[in-house]
């Protein structure tokens, strides 16, 4: 059976490397049992010329399973192995745009980009189409997004990225840059803020961005979607309607602050934020799409999100893969990830 070794990016952060290969080595199970039919097996450590690589055992890999190994959140290079030498495999990742599209904006308590990545990815591939990762756009939605990690990730893939947050601040920093980028990259948009209002109520404001990835795409009309809202995260389903996303992805807030209100103010409890909205987080989902979430398990253990999931009628993904992807952030906190599909 062919050998192939996946060498980890050197860009990866001092305090997310302690872990990346374990969590590489859980996305790509996850990858084995969704896209890429349970070909790899037999994933291992090991070390060339005193590199770290992991290294598996596959079926021969076609183009498309390569296409998808290239989105890997932390891969650098792909090889074939044959005895000590390394073959490399040209890489064909989603991504549309330069990085900076990721990188530019930095601000404290950012969310790493490499994991916001993975999480994304083992999302998108556990709904009941994986393969629509790699062949469509798809419709993410991002209901508590800051400052638009997650939107930005979405949209170097070439999907429709949707975004809600209740802090003005966030909503206003991510206006100015993504609409910098855009005219810095002279893509063809059209980008509005409007306000958002319901039965005379007003919701918040709303920022619309219709763009092509190049002129040729947006004359012809294929142009992609951002959408990022002001407005609490319960009211998501009076802004955009039932079952309107393929995945749902947010990196949940680590117990200071929170994106929501209630009528005692501003919700300081992860699990009495979840308990309010993930009701309203699964109507936006369509049958057989995806809800992914990290948290700190400093606040809310794992057996009690997962019981919010499923009481909200969710399948909680619960095999070795998925299992793997606890890791410590800092002192205060120790993230891990859960994903869970809608029947």
């Amino acid at each position: 059976m062919p050998e192939y070794a996946v060498l980890i990016s050197p860009s990866t952060n001092r305090v997310y490397t302690d872990t990346a290969q374990q969590m590489m080595r859980g996305e790509i199970q996850v990858f084995a049992g969704t896209l890429l039919d349970g070909q790899v097996h037999d994933l291992t450590e090991i070390t060339l010329g005193g590199v770290p690589y992991l290294r598996m055992r596959a079926d021969d890999l076609s183009d498309e399973d390569i296409a998808a190994l290239s989105n890997l959140s932390s891969v650098y290079a792909l090889f074939e192995m044959q005895g000590e030498l390394l073959k490399p495999l040209r890489l064909n990742p989603l991504d549309r745009f330069s990085s900076d599209l990721l990188t530019i904006l930095k601000y404290s308590g950012k969310t790493n980009e490499q994991f916001t990545k993975l999480l994304l990815n083992v999302t998108a591939v556990s709904t009941d189409s994986p393969k629509d990762f790699l062949r469509r756009p798809l419709r993410v939605l991002d209901p508590m997004c800051g400052r638009g990690t997650t939107l930005n990730q979405a949209t170097m893939y070439g999907f429709d990225s949707y975004g809600v947050d209740l802090d003005g601040k966030d909503f206003e920093a991510y206006s100015t840059f993504i609409r910098t980028w855009l005219k810095n990259k002279r893509l063809k948009h059209t980008a509005q803020t409007v306000p958002m209002r319901r039965n005379r109520e007003n919701l918040g404001k709303r920022l619309e961005i219709s763009f092509g990835a190049t002129k040729e795409e947006y004359k012809a009309g294929e142009v992609r979607t951002i959408d990022y809202v002001h407005a609490d995260t319960l009211r998501a389903k009076e802004i955009f309607g039932r079952e309107t996303f393929d995945i749902v992805v947010t990196d949940t807030p680590y117990g200071v602050q929170h994106g929501s209100t209630r009528e005692s103010g501003l919700s300081r409890s992860p699990l009495a934020l979840l308990e309010s909205a993930v009701p309203v987080w699964t109507q936006l989902i369509r049958p057989g799409g995806a809800l992914g979430l990290s948290w700190n398990t400093y606040v809310g253990g794992r057996d009690a999100i997962a019981e919010i999931l499923r009481d909200n009628g969710l399948q909680v993904l619960e095999t070795e893969a998925y299992l793997g992807f606890q890791h410590r952030v800092d002192q205060a906190i120790v993230r891990d990830l859960m994903v869970a599909r809608k029947g």
